[in-house]
């Protein structure tokens, strides 16, 4: 029975987490639980998996969820704001803590659990973009394991389990292209913000689904890859695959190439993250190659997609970069979302944020400078959002 805390319990990462929980509680047991602000949902997850711990983000609405689950005996504990969700994250005997919460909002709780001693089931990538400088360490410093549970980081650390050191030459990371793979450039100008939530194969957050949009996700993923694989930029590329069967491939020193492959369900790089080195048996549909069809892979367009370029220069930047861009992108996208901001504004606002920080960059950032970092940016994007004006779309960042 391994026990388990899960951070964004009502988000999508953590639904589905409890969903394996739920079918499997010979294997799991639920600790502690944290959610942003959707206190019914989290009401009943109380009910469902008795924890014996609770963080409301919203601290606000603690008083509805504490009235929600008055007639529970015995009541977990129950905790408001950031701070309780940092509690929450270090709380107890958890072996396992599945970090969902969308953003470097996940950071904080994501050290004080690595600091706890407890293993990462990483579903958070803005922790190791924005933080890793901080978190590497304190992995290495704590004897914690970092496991991914993404689909494409989960994919690469299946492949490589059982390649030797020193095995690994390139990682190719697949994108599915997002909702506008298929739309010609010259009508992204025109798109809607449900436009963009349209994602044609994965079920995710809002955030998410406007980042495999741009292709962010996808910049992103290339910047986390780096540290948890420790490849160069130039060893690690994207390709677009339509079909996301195929969740990622590495190319190892005699040109061999592993792929994990299955349909697209993020519960199945959930469950490995949270049963490694194991192999759980799960009555999921079965992946069947001829009702998949073709699988289909084309280069991305850097016109389509200017996002890439700029997660490829912040990245080789390094620094506290990774900070601002993980931070100018959120604002964005959020800009976005609230359409305060048009759809092609967004890598223009990235690009910007990330120009101005360049000649204050900090090359081995604290944990203060990184979160300072976030802070301004996302008051820059802010400022560039009022004065943006419609221009093509360039990528000058070197």
């Amino acid at each position: 029975m391994k026990e388990i805390t899960l951070l964004g319990s009502t988000g999508s990462i953590g639904t589905q987490t409890l969903d394996i929980v739920a079918q499997h509680p010979e294997q799991f047991q639920i600790v502690g639980l944290a959610a942003g602000n959707n206190v019914e949902m989290l009401a009943s997850q109380i009910r469902q998996f008795r924890p014996s711990i609770v963080a409301l983000c919203a601290e606000e609405k603690l008083p509805l969820l504490r009235e929600a689950i008055a007639d529970l005996d015995p009541q977990p504990i129950l905790l408001g704001g950031d701070a309780g969700v940092i509690e929450v994250a270090r709380y107890g005997n958890a072996k396992t803590v599945v970090t969902g919460i969308v953003g470097c909002a996940g950071l904080l709780p994501t050290i004080a659990a690595i600091e706890a001693g407890k293993d990462i089931a990483l579903a958070n990538k803005e922790t190791l973009i924005a933080g890793a400088p901080v978190v590497l360490p304190l992995i290495q410093k704590h004897g914690v394991k970092l496991l991914p549970a993404d689909s494409e980081h989960s994919a690469i650390f299946q492949c490589l389990q059982g390649v030797p050191k020193n095995g690994l030459r390139r990682i190719l990371l697949t994108a599915s292209g997002g909702a506008f793979r298929d739309w010609p450039t010259d009508k992204l100008g025109e798109v809607t913000v449900a436009d963009a939530l349209k994602h044609p194969n994965w079920s995710m957050g809002r955030k998410i689904t406007v980042d495999s949009a741009t292709l962010m996700n996808k910049g992103l993923e290339v910047i986390e890859a780096h540290f948890l694989f420790g490849l160069d930029y130039d060893n690690i590329d994207i390709v677009i695959h339509p079909q996301s069967i195929i969740h990622s491939l590495i190319e190892l020193q005699d040109t061999s190439v592993l792929a994990q492959l299955g349909w697209p369900d993020m519960r199945l790089p959930l469950l490995y993250a949270l049963s490694w080195p194991e192999r759980i048996y799960t009555d999921w549909e079965r992946l069947d190659l001829v009702k998949a069809g073709n699988l289909t892979f084309r280069e991305p367009d850097h016109q389509k997609y200017p996002c890439m370029k700029i997660a490829y220069a912040v990245g080789r930047a390094g620094g506290s970069m990774p900070a601002v861009l993980n931070a100018a992108n959120e604002q964005a996208v959020a800009l976005f979302l609230a359409e305060k901001i048009r759809f092609l504004d967004i890598p223009q606002c990235i690009e910007s944020v990330c120009d101005r920080h360049q000649n204050n960059n900090r090359p081995d950032p604290s944990l203060d400078d990184i979160l300072a970092a976030d802070r301004w940016a996302r008051q820059e994007v802010l400022t560039a959002a009022e004065k943006l004006e419609t221009r093509p779309q360039t990528v000058s960042l070197r």
